[in-house]
């Protein structure tokens, strides 16, 4: 039976520790919490079928006139966002701003009766959400998750390695054995686990690493790119559209969060300076209803949202997150004369956005119905089962008064190829990287503590 190399192994061990004990506490938060937010569409018919669900009629009411109903209800109040009706059995819903709440607002479109609110970031999904992506603490927490998922492809590297059978019995590495007991079994199954779900686990890592705002926005700027003539006959705003989504709400696709936001100039463009529009009130001559009429015209996808312009110079935008990204759309239109300023596309994405858009669906579990919503919980298992055992096995061969760092011998060579691996992860994410030093000046200090300790003692 062939040996592995002594350095190395020893090496990888110590990393894998590391970031293992790092990684799991957030694989275990993000695997539960990405459950919730995969079986959204059921959960929602289940928690909430009173405000989804309406009993059809022959004759439905404008958009106008729901609005008016709802802030006929809620006075005082500012309407952001409308969703007409998924379907003939679905209520309208309106995003209202009230005292410093954001509300959900649901309608019935057939006789206007308001059905009820919720708040628009307390909701179970909302939560699920911006837990999964920020744990509730904004950009602090949006770097901790990049940083844990940029070590989680360390731990995976690391992991493969140190499973590798180099001509050991395929039991306990192909499958666990489950005659053993104790550390041994799970130890198996922190292995075996880990092997088979790496790849998918690379792959929910790196999709999941799209929405990130340090490594997420820079390959966006990179990879979003569009031709500039979809915007040179219309003036911008230095305002991009991804201000539109927030940790608990997407409503712009991922392709489209870099892009620029057009501005509304209508006949008011002769009459109002730049910087008063954009500080100005909205006052649009373009009804709601006009809007839902153009996004009909256009063929755009049931489920697409309206955002409501907030400054003079501000426009609609109506845009669809589709579960199929090939079916993604994005209009902004112009509220004084209902012009289309810009519709993109998912045949507008670049290569590497329309890859990058899949990936996100697949990730969700959006793309292929209950089908892939049960292979990403399988997923989700997986990561919960790998990382509770390795929790297991760390705290059953801890030394009773130490943090069983993996032993490094001081008479290895250095391997250069570990070197380069660990430069080129570092590199490719810096948040890593920087940490990466981090432990390894920490590491070196720990150790020679200990050593003159042990010298002295």
């Amino acid at each position: 039976m062939s040996k592995p190399n002594v350095s190395f192994y020893n090496l990888a061990w110590r990393w894998h520790f590391y970031a293992g004990l790092f990684v799991a506490p957030f694989m275990i938060l993000l695997a539960l919490t990405g459950i919730v937010y995969l079986f959204k569409p059921q959960l929602d018919a289940l928690m909430y079928s009173d405000l989804l669900t309406v009993k059809p009629a022959h004759h439905s009411l404008t958009a106008d006139e729901q609005q008016m109903r709802v802030l006929a209800a809620y006075p005082q109040a500012q309407v952001s966002k409308y969703l007409p009706p998924l379907n003939a059995e679905g209520s309208a819903q309106f995003v209202l701003s009230k005292e410093g709440r954001e509300l959900n607002v649901f309608v019935d479109p057939y006789s206007g009766t308001v059905l009820g609110d919720q708040d628009a970031k307390s909701n179970l999904q909302a939560m699920a959400r911006e837990l999964h992506g920020e744990l509730m603490i904004g950009t602090l927490g949006d770097r901790l998750v990049e940083l844990a998922a940029g070590w989680g492809i360390v731990l995976v590297v690391s992991g493969v390695y140190l499973w590798w059978p180099r001509g050991r019995s395929p039991a306990g590495v192909l499958w666990p054995r489950i005659g053993a007991r104790g550390r041994i079994l799970w130890r198996d199954l922190h292995a075996v686990t880990g092997f088979w779900g790496s790849v998918a686990l690379l792959f929910m890592l790196l999709s999941g690493m799209t929405w990130t705002g340090l490594w997420g926005k820079t390959y966006a700027d990179l990879w979003n790119t569009f031709p500039a003539a979809m915007w040179n006959d219309v003036p911008k705003s230095d305002k991009q559209a991804g201000a539109l989504n927030s940790a608990s709400v997407q409503t712009v696709p991922w392709a489209m969060e870099n892009t620029p936001m057009p501005v509304s100039s209508g006949d008011h463009a002769e009459h109002m300076n730049h910087s008063h529009m954009a500080s100005g009130p909205a006052a649009p001559a373009v009804s709601l209803q006009q809007v839902v009429d153009i996004a009909r015209a256009r063929q755009i996808e049931p489920g697409y949202s309206i955002t409501q312009p907030k400054t003079a110079d501000g426009v609609f935008t109506v845009s669809v997150f589709a579960d199929d990204p090939r079916n993604d759309a994005t209009l902004h239109i112009d509220q004084y004369s209902g012009k289309v300023l810009a519709d993109v596309r998912y045949g507008d994405y670049s290569t590497v956005s329309k890859a990058t858009e899949l990936g996100v669906m697949l990730h969700e579990g959006k793309m292929y119905g209950w089908v892939n919503q049960l292979v990403i919980l399988f997923i989700c298992l997986m990561v919960l089962l790998s990382s509770v055992s390795g929790i297991v096995i760390w705290w059953k061969r801890r030394p009773q008064n130490g943090f069983g760092v993996p032993p490094l011998r001081h008479d290895l060579p250095r391997w250069k190829t570990a070197t380069v691996v660990m430069i080129v992860l570092g590199a490719a994410f810096p948040l890593v990287g920087v940490s990466m030093l981090a432990v390894w000046l920490l590491d070196r200090i720990v150790r020679s503590r200990f050593a003159k300790t042990a010298a002295t003692a």
